[in-house]
């Protein structure tokens, strides 16, 4: 599959599924905010949004935002030519609800988007090869033991579900202001 291809899948899972296609916003950072140079996730252009500082006439979006990591907590650069997977300029998917649907909806539209058959629109990845990771808790804050249950409701063997820390399963916007835990699907290449 191509990168084009799977990047309109993964749009047209989501369109089918209530959510608006937004387009990508500039890869440089907002001109109005000052915390931001480059676009460095997909969330960027609805900071203000997960701020309650805007209202839109959509509560779920899906997204192939255009993105650049040279500096801060997800800095790449450093990275770059050392390993495979990482590189400064890259397109981030991503689905986003906006007080319409949280943790359950979304772990399964996840699972169902890559393990689903091709012909109705998902990857058809094969599950075994799968794995997922949760937020083990810190710095008082619990682990997401909800998203662990999910992802076993779902289908997941409880071998497959790690559980990791601050580094790499919280999400933040900055040192203050909405926040909490991730959860990732990973494929395992062998």
């Amino acid at each position: 599959m191509k990168t084009s291809e799977l990047r309109q899948r993964f749009l047209d899972y989501f369109a089918s599924r209530g959510h608006r296609v937004v387009a990508s916003s500039s890869v440089v950072g907002p001109a109005d905010d000052p915390t931001v140079m480059w676009t460095n996730a997909g969330m960027v252009q609805f900071k203000d949004l997960f701020l309650g500082k805007e209202k839109r006439d959509y509560t779920r979006a899906a997204t192939s935002q255009k993105c650049l990591r040279a500096g801060g907590k997800h800095n790449d650069l450093d990275q770059v030519g050392f390993t495979a997977r990482h590189h400064t300029f890259f397109e981030m998917l991503g689905n986003f609800s906006f007080g319409d649907y949280f943790k359950a909806d979304a772990i399964a539209y996840a699972w169902e988007l890559v393990t689903g058959p091709v012909d109705k629109g998902c990857l058809g990845l094969d599950a075994s090869r799968l794995w997922v990771s949760i937020f083990e808790g810190g710095d008082g804050v619990p682990a997401d033991e909800e998203a662990r249950t999910l992802w076993l409701q779902a289908g997941v063997p409880a071998d497959h579900i790690l559980a990791f820390g601050k580094k790499d399963n919280f999400w933040q916007m900055g040192d203050t202001g909405p926040c909490g835990p991730s959860s990732e699907i990973h494929y395992d290449r062998g």
